[in-house]
């Protein structure tokens, strides 16, 4: 497998885009706003096609991929294996569908039990994440997030246990080599990333992107401390040769560890920002995250959507965690609520 020399920054582009010789990149629409675009990556498997991810489960889905397959001589009957990097729907569901149609071999990273065997459509998108709201101070917050509910179009979406399970230094065969799973737990606790050695790839997931940032802990059943597992995970994965970045969101990349660099420097400045807010008087996630400003324009926190308000919050909340872990904040607890202060 040979690199192409360039790799063009049109990843919203349909069809099927030769990565390497063996492997494409398949960009699939989905039915969200925030994100256009999950990338779903075509390897030669060892008795068929293998996927590594699969997109949201929707018509346009399946015919997106449809149409990609055909252009490069195959069709969807050919996909025997999807390797998914984590539960998330716009990862994990068309695999679901194609697994119960097509009985194609879903394999997930097995952190992810604990999410999918306590899913219930009945509780909403974020029951958890709603009591956890009410522990940064964020109740007003909290009561919009428990109040969302799933459209009906989503009632429908399959979702439910693999066909096994992947752990880490687990090893999957391919055509032309192998690809080595390496777990990252952060992004959720169960995410893993594919490495083909050989090709000097990694099958990144959401785990390192491009051009965001990933969010932390946005799962069914979160884990604790997602801030400390990502920042080893990444470190996990910097210390591993460097490769090609293949992500779920954005464009290929040619260094994963030049990204890598980038992620933990943002890291350690959210840190030392976060610390500086305490330091000012802000006691708790939600004061925190209302005055600090988000995203690349700068706005403030009421500005953002109400899911984003809900990840900013949680995500400040692991940046206090881990400070209080270092010893640069004391925790109490009062009346529910965590407060952080500094420690000297």
């Amino acid at each position: 497998m040979r690199p192409l020399p360039e790799q063009p920054d049109d990843w919203t582009e349909p069809g099927a885009h030769p990565v390497v010789d063996g492997v494409h990149r398949i960009p699939l629409p989905l039915p969200i706003e925030g994100l256009a675009a999950v990338n779903v990556y075509l390897i030669e498997g060892s008795t068929g096609l293998t996927l590594v991810d699969s997109g949201w489960a929707t018509a346009e889905t399946e015919r997106a991929i449809g149409w990609a397959l055909r252009g490069i001589g195959h069709r969807i009957g050919d996909v025997t294996e999807i390797l998914v990097t984590h539960a998330h729907w716009d990862h994990y569901t068309q695999a679901c569908a194609w697994r119960d149609a097509l009985g194609v071999q879903v394999w997930l990273g097995r952190g992810e039990r604990p999410s999918i065997e306590d899913f219930e459509f009945a509780a909403g998108p974020h029951p958890r994440q709603a009591a956890m709201l009410r522990g940064c101070g964020a109740a007003e917050l909290a009561d919009r997030v428990a109040a969302i509910e799933f459209p009906p179009d989503q009632l429908s979406v399959p979702f439910g246990l693999p066909d096994g399970w992947l752990d880490d230094g687990d090893r999957v065969a391919l055509r032309n080599g192998k690809l080595d799973v390496v777990a990252t737990p952060g992004h959720t606790r169960g995410h893993v990333v594919f490495r083909h050695d050989t090709a000097g790839l990694l099958f990144a997931g959401d785990h390192v992107l491009p051009h965001i940032t990933p969010s932390l802990g946005f799962e069914y059943s979160p884990g604790p401390f997602p801030l400390l597992s990502y920042l080893d995970s990444l470190r996990i994965v910097r210390d591993q040769p460097d490769a090609l970045l293949l992500p779920a969101h954005g464009p290929v990349t040619r260094s994963a560890h030049t990204r890598i660099d980038e992620l933990i420097a943002h890291h350690d400045r959210r840190l030392s920002a976060v610390a500086d807010q305490v330091r000012a008087g802000d006691g708790n996630a939600f004061e925190v995250a209302a005055a600090l400003p988000w995203t690349r324009h700068q706005r403030r926190l009421d500005e953002l959507a109400l899911v984003h308000q809900m990840t900013a919050v949680l995500e400040i909340e692991a940046h206090l965690e881990l400070l209080a872990q270092q010893g640069i904040l004391v925790r109490a607890d009062l009346n529910g609520t965590r407060l952080y202060a500094l420690a000297h």
